[in-house]
């Protein structure tokens, strides 16, 4: 039976028509792509929860700040305590840091402008989903953006 998830869509986003294109073609996957304010169904009948990119509200420092504090992500927060899958793509990832369903805070980069370079990125644990195929300080080169 293929996964069943659900894509969040928030003022601003984007890539969200990629994101859903690539799990329905390439993954098989079930997927609704539904309107953050228009989620109505229960969100605990998904397998899980994807926030995609873009510039939710503006694309300041403490973008997702207001995203983060909509009522479906309340529900999404519940979810996530109790094991659920979320996965956020880079705004969805600041969504979820503003959320604090991940820990620390987001700051601006030294020239506070736009970057997009390799940096090497330690393993520090093998126990998530992203890291479980390495070994504790293991160094992965990988592009950020």
């Amino acid at each position: 039976m293929p996964m069943k998830v659900i894509v969040i869509q928030f003022s601003g986003s984007t890539c969200d028509r990629d994101l859903v294109y690539a799990m329905r073609e390439i993954m098989g996957w079930e997927v609704d792509l539904v309107w953050y304010k228009e989620v109505t169904h229960k969100l605990d009948n998904y397998d899980a929860i994807f926030l995609p990119g873009g510039f939710t509200y503006g694309d300041y420092l403490r973008a997702g700040v207001i995203a983060a504090y909509t009522p479906v992500m309340q529900e999404v927060k519940t979810l996530a305590k109790e094991g659920m899958p979320v996965f956020g793509i880079c705004n969805g990832f600041q969504i979820l840091v503003e959320s604090q369903l991940l820990p620390g805070a987001l700051i601006g980069n030294d020239t506070l402008r736009f970057s997009c370079k390799w940096v090497n990125l330690r393993v520090e644990t093998s126990r998530s989903a992203a890291t479980k195929l390495g070994v504790k300080g293991d160094l992965w080169r990988i592009p950020i953006a």
